[in-house]
């Protein structure tokens, strides 16, 4: 009785406070870096027809990233029978129900389950492709894929390499869920693609929408590299596009420009587009022109890309979900400094996540958000580098090479 009595009285506290707290919001209320209040802003795109090259352009149906993915994987199940999907609930249609129907369509001898061993997924796909399969296996969330690191490194991404081209692991392409999705905690949120930076012979793709994830997958699947293929969980049902129903690829390796701009190059991937075109829309109405770059592959990547959009505005932003030290944006800072450091404005800027564990409580906090970014696109705007333009050239060819006796007489003049 007397818990029922303070269970009653504690449940009038609580209403009382929220009903408090929801009357005193629009006077009190500010937006804070870790939490900004939702911008209204139309992500939807048109099919890029420079890019993709249809039959039937007229034919298309509105999908999420999930349905896309659907389709791409029906797509290349049809057109190759020796093509195979699975993994971890798979023949159900899986956690994220991407692969629903494949198997009442395709089988099980096609589209099965495994065991809950990501190491034997990889290991099983390698021998799959050795003997002439297409494997398509699933990673059920990236923060998953660690016990087959060493599958990936000495395996996959070295297999035709260590026999001489004998064998090939071409025919592999890792689905796998990636990133924050609002509660998933350290075990169902992490963003894992640095890991595999430093591994030659693999390829990483993260697509931002529903066109470009069919595209993409579908490239992937017969791609002549192993790839392990990042989606973006919580643009799973979020992203709609209306998407070609034919069967077409997006090129690998190549970064598309999706907002061209004068003051600030702004390079993303995956989910976090999203917000550099929030970010951006809110550096527009203080008067900055932002340029915006998906890299889509990260690993190889295509610097040129970013290369001529750098050298036209001067200034760089990366923002990535994954830890700022050594994460994919430190490599493509360092490589923007080495190739374009006398057309820079500003240093690099980048807006990542923390060197912590992914929260779980305090996930608002850790990711890059548009304000975060808005804050860094100012940040640049105000800092101002010594250019090219503003050193005559033969000081600048000085003092990046100066020879010995430079070094004991050279003194910069005033005038520099």
């Amino acid at each position: 009785y007397q818990r029922r009595v303070h269970g009653d009285f504690m449940f009038k506290v609580l209403a009382c406070k929220r009903a408090l707290s929801l009357a005193l919001l629009p006077k009190f209320s500010r937006t804070f870096s870790s939490g900004p209040a939702p911008l209204k802003m139309d992500f939807s795109e048109k099919v890029n027809t420079k890019e993709i090259v249809l039959k039937n352009p007229s034919k298309l149906k509105k999908m999420n990233i999930c349905q896309s993915i659907t389709n791409a994987l029906d797509i290349a199940l049809a057109s190759n029978p020796n093509t195979y999907v699975y993994g971890e609930d798979v023949k159900f249609g899986g956690v994220f129900r991407c692969t629903v129907g494949l198997n009442e369509k395709y089988g099980t001898d096609r589209v099965f389950n495994t065991p809950l061993s990501e190491q034997g997924i990889i290991g099983f796909s390698v021998g799959l492709v050795a003997a002439g399969g297409v494997a398509i296996p699933e990673i059920q969330f990236g923060d998953y894929i660690f016990p087959a690191f060493d599958q990936f490194v000495n395996e996959v991404a070295k297999y035709r390499y260590r026999t001489n081209g004998l064998f090939n692991t071409g025919g592999i392409c890792c689905r796998v869920a990636y990133g924050a999705v609002g509660h998933g905690g350290h075990y169902h949120s992490q963003t894992p693609e640095a890991h595999f930076m430093h591994t030659a012979g693999l390829t990483m793709v993260i697509p931002r929408n529903p066109i470009q994830a069919k595209g993409l997958l579908l490239a992937s699947i017969r791609s002549p590299d192993p790839v392990i293929f990042f989606e973006p969980k919580i643009l799973y049902r979020m992203s709609e596009d209306l998407v070609p129903e034919e069967d077409y690829e997006i090129p690998l390796r190549k970064a598309e420009v999706i907002k061209e701009g004068k003051d600030v190059t702004l390079l993303g991937y995956g989910a976090s587009v999203r917000q550099l075109q929030m970010a951006s829309k809110m550096a527009e109405e203080k008067g900055i022109s932002c340029e915006i770059i998906d890299l889509r592959t990260i690993l190889p990547y295509d610097f040129e890309t970013i290369e001529k959009s750098v050298n036209k505005t001067g200034r760089l932003l990366i923002t990535h979900e994954a830890p700022v030290t050594s994460g994919a944006g430190a490599e493509i800072a360092a490589k923007v400094q080495e190739k374009c450091f006398l057309h820079m404005k500003a240093p690099v800027k980048r807006v990542c996540g923390y060197d912590t564990p992914f929260p779980f409580v305090y996930e608002p906090f850790y990711l890059p958000n548009r304000v975060k970014i808005f804050d860094g696109i100012q940040e640049l705007m105000a800092e101002q580098l010594t250019t090219s333009s503003q050193i005559p050239f033969k000081y600048c060819l000085l003092y990046t090479s100066p020879s010995p006796r430079d070094l004991s007489t050279s003194r910069m003049p005033s005038s520099a």
